[in-house]
């Protein structure tokens, strides 16, 4: 074969070398209009408005692009230097979104992973071609009440703080609310209380039983339908998004504030005193009041300091 015809033939290979490498390439390219479906299904429900965590929107192109409050969430031919995918992938905590599980699948994960490798490419899809953004889920009459109904409310307007790194630094006393379990958690004490909603530190302090009222940036505070909705949620159990109640933490400790409205009574809830129970500053009917105690396996708070503030 002469040396004329070895380099045709090499420029063919290499040209079908070519056509099958571009063929793969944009076999693999994704568009914003088929991952903007997901974020529309599963995150725009907290990401969207001016309430969006960390200022983080989802529900268009632009506001993802844009990022959140601490830099870009999304980068150009990176997944893995991406945050967005090692939320969703749960290699950064909370893992996202907070109403999993369960999470996004193994397959919507590759897609985004693959629409950002590819350039975040936008295609011919925008916010208004893409379909309505899911709205925050409320129970229908009759109907349970679970963590999915309210996770929304908490990460719109609670888990800019209470979160790893908020924007005050650490969760504040540690509490965290990026999650179901980190929710109910009683290592140090008990927020919520199921089926007590009154003895719940977390609805005395939105209610404003408790100082401070939250959540902090406020006013504006919680609406009545939102703090109804999360009263609700604890009285039924404080139910998982699967509607499994939550067992009571015999034992848990609570610190709770507020108002004496009667003889041992906190408000509208009732507390045990018993003959162990310390009582300082001779606390009255009226007075604003810092209780100490422990849950009783029936879920009746048993109080072991009561004094006045």
């Amino acid at each position: 074969m002469t040396l004329s015809k070895h380099m045709t033939c090499a420029r063919v290979l290499l040209i079908c070398v070519f056509l099958i490498a571009s063929s793969n390439t944009n076999a693999q390219e994704v568009t914003y209009a088929e991952v903007g479906s997901i974020f529309n299904a599963r995150c725009v429900m907290c990401h969207m408005g001016e309430n969006a965590p960390l200022g983080l929107r989802l529900d268009s192109m632009d506001g993802l692009l844009k990022g959140s409050q601490k830099g870009p969430v999304v980068r150009a031919g990176d997944p893995a230097g991406s945050e967005l995918v090692r939320r969703i992938k749960g290699i950064t905590q909370p893992r996202m979104p907070l109403t999993g599980p369960p999470f996004l699948s193994e397959e919507e994960i590759a897609l985004i992973e693959r629409w950002v490798a590819s350039g975040l490419k936008a295609g011919a899809a925008t916010a208004a071609t893409l379909p309505t953004p899911a709205k925050p889920p409320r129970p229908a009459p009759g109907e349970a009440v679970t963590y999915a109904h309210v996770v929304p409310i908490f990460a719109t307007r609670c888990a800019k703080c209470h979160t790893e790194q908020g924007l005050m630094g650490p969760a504040p006393e540690g509490y965290r609310l990026t999650s179901y379990e980190a929710t109910l958690a009683s290592a140090d004490r008990v927020r919520v209380v199921p089926r007590n909603p009154d003895a719940s530190e977390l609805v005395r302090r939105i209610r404003g039983q408790s100082r401070p009222r939250m959540p902090f940036d406020g006013p504006p505070f919680l609406s009545d339908d939102d703090i109804s909705l999360i009263t609700e949620w604890i009285k039924q159990g404080a139910r998982s998004t699967d509607g499994k109640p939550a067992r009571i933490p015999t034992g848990a400790r609570l610190r709770l504030l507020g108002t004496l409205t009667g003889q041992w009574r906190l408000d509208a809830l009732n507390l045990v005193v018993t003959a162990s129970t310390r009582i300082d500053k001779a606390p009255h009917t009226g007075d604003f009041v810092e209780m100490r105690g422990r849950l009783r396996e029936d879920g009746a708070v048993v109080v072991e300091r009561l004094r006045r503030r």
